[in-house]
């Protein structure tokens, strides 16, 4: 029997709820929802965990901030023994516009706190990451603010549509494997 870390990186607290930082924790809270399940708290993050396919999914959402994410991974990928070629992080991307999405097999962590936290715990870069693009139209020395804004109002219809596709997605992922699911969703462009 498989099963798969399911990993929504974003921030615990209101003042980061659904701001694009938090796109992670959206997208778990999408997929999580459509299979009728729901999160509890638990140690380092809020969890739950659902058959699907035959398979198990465990899903967090890390309460430890971005910054220290990978200790969240590394527990319950420890406690649930989950291999890290079944782990899947959804995290938020700057290098990508927002009508893109990107699977990667594995890769840096182009400065993103979150995947520099998974990278130093675990030790590596060789796992699966799905990558939201939320473009970078911000001025200089705006970064932070950018991120940690929420979306305008003509930038939450692509939103939406693109956390309905990352649902499938991930169910593609987990019944086909990273390559298919690649080759699926890497070109589609949702248009801005």
């Amino acid at each position: 029997m498989s099963k798969f870390l399911l990993v929504g990186l974003g921030n615990i607290g209101a003042e980061y709820a659904h701001t694009r930082h938090n796109i992670g924790f959206d997208v778990l809270d999408f997929f999580v929802a459509k299979h009728g399940a729901s999160f509890q708290t638990e140690r380092l993050a809020d969890m739950t965990n659902f058959r699907f396919r035959g398979k198990t999914l465990v899903c967090i959402k890390p309460s430890t901030y971005m910054n220290l994410s990978g200790r969240a991974v590394k527990y319950w990928m420890d406690r649930e023994k989950i291999p890290l070629k079944n782990i899947l992080v959804i995290v938020d991307e700057l290098a990508l516009p927002l009508s893109k999405l990107r699977l990667k097999a594995k890769g840096g962590h182009a400065g993103h706190n979150g995947l520099k936290s998974i990278e130093e715990t675990l030790g590596t870069t060789e796992y699966p990451r799905l990558r939201f693009g939320i473009g970078n139209e911000f001025p200089k020395g705006m970064q932070v603010d950018f991120v940690l804004g929420k979306w305008t109002v003509p930038e939450k219809k692509i939103v939406a549509k693109k956390i309905e596709k990352c649902t499938e997605a991930i169910e593609n992922y987990v019944i086909a494997g990273p390559e298919l699911t690649m080759n699926s969703l890497n070109n589609l462009d949702f248009g801005t």
